[in-house]
């Protein structure tokens, strides 16, 4: 784990987005084997080979989660934003997001990365 993104991390002054983001980084270090982090554009990055895999970024009210390499995956209406090839779900202090779900995208996503 990179000490930049975990200084980062523990800047977030709200506390449920410092719950979402260790959870959201874990899973990705859980679903992607050898994946690089490193902080870009003031935000957490997540490499696989190089590529861009995932980004987290929290923000006054909420944590962006893209997906990148989201081309193929099978997305229901309403929950994903952004373009074809990456995806951002917006989770809020009051959400209770399917992490193993998200896992199981991010895994997908990943794969041919």
């Amino acid at each position: 784990m990179n000490a930049e993104v975990t200084d980062f991390m523990e800047q977030i002054s709200i506390p449920w987005q410092v719950d979402v983001v260790r959870q959201l980084r874990q899973l990705v270090h859980d679903s992607i084997p050898d994946v690089q982090e490193r902080m870009q554009y003031k935000k957490p990055h997540f490499l696989k080979n190089g590529k861009y895999a995932a980004v987290i970024s929290p923000s006054k009210q909420a944590v962006s989660f893209t997906i990148f390499n989201a081309t193929g995956l099978e997305l229901p209406d309403g929950i994903f934003e952004g373009p074809e090839e990456r995806k951002t779900i917006k989770i809020k202090e009051k959400d209770t997001p399917d992490y193993e779900w998200l896992a199981g995208l991010l895994t997908q996503a990943s794969a041919e990365l």
